[in-house]
């Protein structure tokens, strides 16, 4: 895999899908495969994604200056990492520091090597979406500035995905009223199947990245969660994952982010969507929160993430299902059958307390999982390790929060976490 990036403006008129762009600067990434390389590859969680294109550009709310080889290499590697076999050749020298970070984490070459690794900031910024999980990650850290990621049109890739309203998640997380920056890219559409998004999970950061040497930063928090970080995530494994490959310090991305000297940062990493759900709701952005990828005025209440969002915000609550999904549709068919399901611990979770679940599209998957408000009381605290993970200048700040508002699980709690799945 060969990688390179150019620089434009972003009032160019040649920068397709930029309407209403009023300056900044654009960085264009372009790469080709080597022979060994394949256009159908893997994401980090299994996930099998074709190639639709090899290019794509980052639509930067202002120019950065010179931004370190090692950022800029790491950036494209959030992009190119599932169809690399064998070597990767970056358009400038990166640190030995990182290109061992490459090589460790996947067996690939990465060079030229040469210069000095990035020392690395002391500042923070959130990788924030407008989801409840970097709400909540918001909440917790209520003067560290907003990174947003809105996807853009590619010019030579048609949208098939236009239900999606990056625009109507840019416009709430501008709303806020908290300090922000926008990055505008198409990178989602170089993935053609399963559809359009980010090769690799940690591609929203790519701007960030763009634009850490200019912000200083040194970390990139985002809102991971228990389930993501130690249960498996939705659609991998299903059990315990102490050595995550996407979201462990000592993992794969955790080492490259780190070599790049750019910490990922977890601060809900250790506490599950109910507690994530519950501090966005009850925080200052609550009007602006929105996990629906469809809804304009609202959440459309019709799509598969709506139901189980919505299973959640009802347990959390105490009431029943507000919803008009019935058993027989689409997106409620995983429940009719037996588990185990991405997400099972909300599942339990939601199935334990929202009254008249068995009038729900959940009926049968709660008559399968038997949970009970006992066995799922652990998902309202927090786990300790998690907090152990998050990088030291901000380790004390993330553990007198979950003290103070969440309260950490006891030990036989914790082994409810350290047996998931097992």
């Amino acid at each position: 895999m060969r990688v390179a990036w150019t620089a434009g403006n972003a009032g160019n008129a040649g920068d397709a899908g930029n309407a209403g762009s009023t300056g900044g600067a654009v960085r264009h990434l372009a790469f080709r495969l080597d022979a060994e390389d394949g256009i159908t590859g893997r994401c980090t969680d299994g996930e099998p994604l074709k190639m639709a294109t090899n290019s794509c550009r980052i639509e930067l709310p202002y120019e950065p200056g010179e931004v370190h080889p090692d950022l800029l290499a790491l950036a494209a590697w959030t992009v190119v990492a599932p169809w690399t076999r064998r070597r990767v050749v970056f358009d400038r020298p990166v640190s030995p520091e990182f290109a061992a970070a490459i090589e460790e984490g996947w067996g690939i070459a990465a060079g030229p090597v040469g210069g000095s690794p990035r020392p690395g900031g002391r500042g923070l910024a959130i990788s924030y979406s407008g989801g409840a999980d970097s709400a909540a990650v918001a909440a917790m850290l209520p003067d560290v500035p907003f990174v947003h990621f809105q996807r853009v049109p590619h010019p030579r890739v048609p949208n098939r995905w236009t239900h999606y309203r990056s625009d109507t998640l840019a416009r709430l997380a501008a709303g806020t009223g908290r300090e922000s920056v926008t990055v505008r890219s198409d990178l989602e559409f170089v993935l053609a199947e399963p559809r359009p998004g980010y090769p690799e999970h940690h591609a929203v950061t790519a701007g960030a990245l763009l634009l850490a040497d200019a912000l200083g930063l040194g970390g990139i928090a985002l809102g991971y969660e228990m389930g993501s970080r130690w249960l498996g995530g939705g659609r991998y494994l299903h059990r315990y994952t102490p050595d995550n490959p996407m979201w462990a310090p000592h993992g794969a991305w955790g080492r490259a982010f780190a070599a790049a000297g750019v910490r990922l940062v977890l601060p809900v990493g250790g506490v599950s969507e109910a507690v994530t759900m519950r501090l966005a709701l009850a925080s200052p952005l609550r009007e602006h929160v929105r996990w629906c990828l469809r809804g304009t005025g609202g959440p459309c209440g019709t799509c598969g993430k709506c139901l189980y969002k919505e299973l959640i915000q009802a347990a959390i609550e105490r009431r029943p299902l507000r919803t008009s999904i019935t058993a027989d549709r689409g997106v409620a068919r995983k429940w009719q059958r037996p588990p185990p399901y991405g997400g099972q611990e909300m599942i339990e979770y939601g199935c334990a307390r929202v009254p008249g679940i068995e009038d729900t599209p959940f009926a049968k998957a709660a008559a399968f999982l038997g949970a009970t408000e006992e066995s799922t009381a652990w998902l309202d605290r927090c786990y300790p390790p998690a907090v152990e993970e998050v990088p030291a200048p901000w380790r004390e700040r993330i553990r007198a929060f979950m003290a103070a508002e969440v309260g950490f699980m006891s030990q036989d709690e914790a082994r409810r976490v350290e047996t998931w799945g097992l």
